[in-house]
């Protein structure tokens, strides 16, 4: 069992917006990236868990032709706003990184 952030090649989160994040994670081998999709290991239910939100909260996508899985879904706090410690939204991906893959 291997760690997401462990297997691949690029994990980063920005805004989409000042009200949406969306979350980038990139293999660059095609192997790497079939074992992540067929494990199941990482869903938009198992984004939504780690967020806190309901799962028609949270845009899903496998992009075959990039090797990539993208989630995109509402900021915590609107960007700018008191309270807002990540006006970027580059921080916003580490709550995925720890998640075993088989």
């Amino acid at each position: 069992m291997d760690k997401l952030a462990d297997i691949a090649s690029l994990m980063r989160s920005k805004n989409a917006g000042p009200f949406m994040l969306t979350i980038d994670i990139m293999f660059d081998d095609l192997s790497v990236y079939e074992r992540v999709k067929e494990s199941g290991a990482l869903s938009r239910a198992v984004v939504a868990e780690k967020y806190g939100l309901s799962e028609n909260k949270v845009m899903f996508f496998y992009c075959d032709t990039a090797l990539a899985i993208k989630a995109s879904l509402p900021r915590p706090i609107t960007q700018g706003d008191i309270g807002d410690s990540d006006g970027h939204g580059g921080q916003q991906f580490i709550p995925l990184m720890d998640i075993d893959i088989p």
